[in-house]
């Protein structure tokens, strides 16, 4: 095993708007226990089942932890993470992105959660696609399947990838089911591309990320933020592991952005996204559209899982969720697949960023466990 390096870099960072630099007691915590928390990565990272990691940890704003631990790469060479370094969010993409790019546009009027699909898609008719709403697409209810081989084929043109989903027959009758679906997110970004007359990144920007000050969050980076980029997986066609590109197959064959992954962002300003939720939207989005993407919008529909819109929703009856076993019923989160989570719990106005770069090792399952296992000890040193 190798030492893992640690860096603590709570007061050293320019912390984005609503967090600010706290310590583990001002932020409401018991530091030898919040600090077992910390243990449970560090011993991941030296059993060497896990990269490296990045965590920010808050409370009402308060900052209690921000730790980089282990290493942004090790393959070809070791490079130690850094409290700075860029991670490949995958599919929190979904969430920091697409949704509150989706929730802007119905705030401002421009659709509605229960519009058909077919107003904006008029291809999606016939075998139960004109029954698609736009709440189905955010809830994951669509019957959408969860992705496709036929759109992983970077020589085909964006225009025709996107043109196939219609003709793929649906697994379910829309809002019957909870089927995870990159699909359906993918026709979000496609949406909001389509009403606001701007691709999706330049929206988002302008109306998320931009307000809340982000400078860090982005698709596609370049340069010096690349290169600070989480190495990722190996990739047999490029003969290298890739770093500061798109991991998702799909994302990548759709030029590296998509509704559903390639985002890019650091711990610090995706816990901020976290905190901009507990602030009623913090001016970007309503207190009222807050309320209404955080609470079950599938409570009719059977399962262990249950969604908001976009976010995951725990309630008393959840099972297996990545957020562990005392986070309260109300919470909500999302995670990437390469090894990303933001959980957040506004009963206890917590919110915890948890960034990784765990398919740098492969796509072994070690982090299914290890999540609700760090986020237990999180929740338990709560004073």
């Amino acid at each position: 095993m190798n030492a893992v390096p640690i860096v603590d870099a709570l007061h050293e960072t320019h912390w984005p708007r609503g967090l600010r630099a706290a310590g583990p007691a001002e932020a409401g915590f018991d530091p030898e226990r919040l600090e077992q928390a910390i243990a449970l990565l560090e011993a991941e990272i030296a059993a060497e089942r896990l990269p490296g990691a990045v965590v920010v940890i808050a409370r009402d704003g308060k900052v209690a932890v921000h730790r980089a631990l282990g290493w942004a790469a090790v393959y070809p060479e070791r490079r130690p993470m850094r409290p700075e370094t860029l991670f490949d969010l995958a599919s929190l993409t979904k969430v920091i992105a697409t949704l509150p790019a989706v929730l802007r546009l119905i705030e401002r009027g421009d659709i509605r959660l229960d519009d058909p699909l077919h107003l904006f898609f008029p291809e999606y008719q016939g075998e139960g696609r004109e029954e698609i709403r736009i709440r189905h697409l955010l809830t994951h209810t669509a019957g959408l399947q969860p992705f496709s081989q036929a759109l992983r084929d970077p020589s085909r043109p964006r225009e025709e990838l996107i043109a196939r989903i219609a003709t793929l027959p649906l697994e379910a009758p829309p809002g019957t089911r909870i089927i995870y679906s990159d699909l359906g997110f993918i026709l979000l970004g496609e949406l909001v591309a389509r009403v606001s007359g701007q691709p999706l990144e330049r929206f988002v920007q302008e109306q998320v990320h931009g307000p809340l000050g982000f400078t860090e969050t982005g698709f596609l980076p370049t340069g010096e933020r690349a290169a600070r980029a989480a190495a990722t997986e190996y990739r047999e066609r490029l003969g290298r592991y890739q770093c500061g590109e798109v991991h998702d197959e799909t994302a990548t064959a759709l030029g590296g952005i998509a509704g559903h992954a390639g985002l890019f962002s650091t711990a610090p300003e995706v816990a901020a996204y976290g905190q901009m939720w507990l602030d009623g939207g913090a001016g970007v989005l309503s207190p009222a559209m807050v309320a209404a993407a955080t609470r079950d919008q599938t409570p009719h529909i059977q399962g262990p899982e249950h969604r908001g819109l976009g976010w995951i929703v725990a309630r008393e009856d959840s099972e297996s969720l990545s957020c562990g076993d005392l986070f309260s019923p109300g919470s909500f989160g999302h995670t990437g697949f390469t090894g990303t989570s933001l959980w957040v719990d506004p009963h206890r106005r917590l919110v915890v960023a948890l960034l990784t770069n765990r398919v740098h090792f492969g796509r072994t399952p070690h982090i299914i466990r290890l999540r609700p296992r760090f986020h237990n000890a999180v929740a338990a040193a709560l004073r």
